[in-house]
């Protein structure tokens, strides 16, 4: 047994990177993930890290990249409009390689929006949100103790695969305080590092698998680019060959991984012709929805995605074809609807429940009601 504790979601997000070896944070403040970073200002400066509050998103995400490239691991926090600005830098931590974890908490928008409400609309942009070809890794809380977890899991996907990793978390598990258990034991990986020039630092020999990653300042004279380059990071604009080699390498080595680093909980009910596909705050109503049907001999089945990218299609197909009908609830005008419809079997019914705007939260009546219309 870990030691236990009460506390907020964006506390344990804090906690839990520094635990992971966080030892650089820079960001713009922004609700609701301002106290992410507030509690990072506490914790890093004792653990020889730094925080710096920068003055906007645009210089938050660019000074990480360079932080690690300059060996550390780094982190940054934000919310829909902070992301939209971040994402020139992202498009190049992808194309460089560059390990380093985003926490993204979801409210309303676009623009603006309603900067204290909760909301799920970032599911695509968390995804799509830069330009060109390359895959993410989006990892998606619903609870206290799953900030802590998948914050952890986030460090370790970023250092192993060199890759940014977004956590898209939402208003509701930021804020909320819940129970949360510290394992006593915890898996922390580390990047591999380049030491010499032995090994290209911008091509692996396994496709699955991410080259060792050289560190600034210790005369490997590395080149950085966000252009189109070589295994050795030279510039190559102009070679299409050199261009497909790089972005199929570096799309296959996330989507080639995808059963390894998808997880989710699917409870498949024998019997049950319904089931809900859900993540984050919705997937809390989920449970509660099943709970009542369930005291009323009801059997429903229910996939809840802790990765949202890369999307876990063999799951969805799974539970498409053991029931007939699939609700999918989302605190937005339908995003992850769509991925259920295009992964599921055209014999599935699909119902997108959607809710907008407030932060008002899907009630787990709602979800019954429309079970109970089928």
């Amino acid at each position: 047994m870990g030691e236990k504790y009460f506390i907020q979601g964006n506390i344990a997000c804090a906690e839990a990177a520094v635990i992971a070896g966080c030892r650089f944070f820079a960001a713009y403040p922004i609700t609701p993930a301002s106290e992410i970073g507030e509690r990072l200002s506490e914790l890093l400066p004792a653990v020889g890290g730094k925080f710096i509050q920068m003055e906007d998103e645009i210089a938050s995400i660019n000074a990480v990249i360079g932080a690690s490239w300059a060996g550390a691991k780094a982190m940054t926090a934000t919310s829909g409009p902070g992301f939209s600005l971040m994402q020139e830098g992202i498009g190049y931590a992808f194309m460089t390689e560059t390990p380093c974890v985003i926490v993204v908490v979801q409210r309303v928008g676009p623009a603006t929006g309603q900067a204290s409400k909760g909301a799920q609309g970032n599911f695509y942009q968390s995804r799509w949100g830069t330009h060109g070809d390359y895959s993410a890794i989006v990892l998606a809380p619903n609870s206290v103790q799953e900030m802590f977890d998948l914050t952890i899991k986030a460090f370790n996907y970023a250092e192993e695969y060199r890759t940014p990793v977004i956590l898209l978390a939402d208003e509701l598990t930021a804020h909320i305080f819940e129970p949360l258990e510290v394992p006593e034991k915890i898996e922390i990986k580390e990047r591999k590092v380049a030491v010499d020039c032995s090994e290209p630092f911008f091509d692996s020999k396994d496709p699955l698998k991410a080259p060792p990653m050289p560190r600034l300042g210790i005369g490997l004279n590395v080149l950085v680019t966000g252009s189109t380059h070589n295994e050795w990071g030279y510039r190559a604009t102009s070679d299409p060959m050199i261009h497909r080699k790089l972005v199929t390498r570096l799309y296959y080595k996330i989507e080639g991984n995808a059963k390894k680093i998808c997880e989710y909980e699917l409870d498949i009910n024998d019997g049950s012709k319904i089931g809900i596909i859900s993540y984050g705050c919705s997937s809390r109503s989920a449970y509660g929805a099943i709970e009542i049907l369930s005291e009323h001999g009801l059997k429903i089945s229910h996939l809840r995605l802790k990765t949202l990218w890369p999307f876990p299609d063999w799951a969805v197909k799974e539970l498409s074809s053991k029931v007939d009908t699939i609700i999918v609830p989302e605190l937005s005008l339908g995003q992850l609807v769509r991925e259920v419809e295009r992964a599921s079997y055209d014999k599935t019914k699909i119902i997108s429940l959607t809710k907008v705007g407030g932060g008002e939260l899907i009630r787990p009546q709602e979800i019954v009601e429309i079970v109970r219309r089928l």
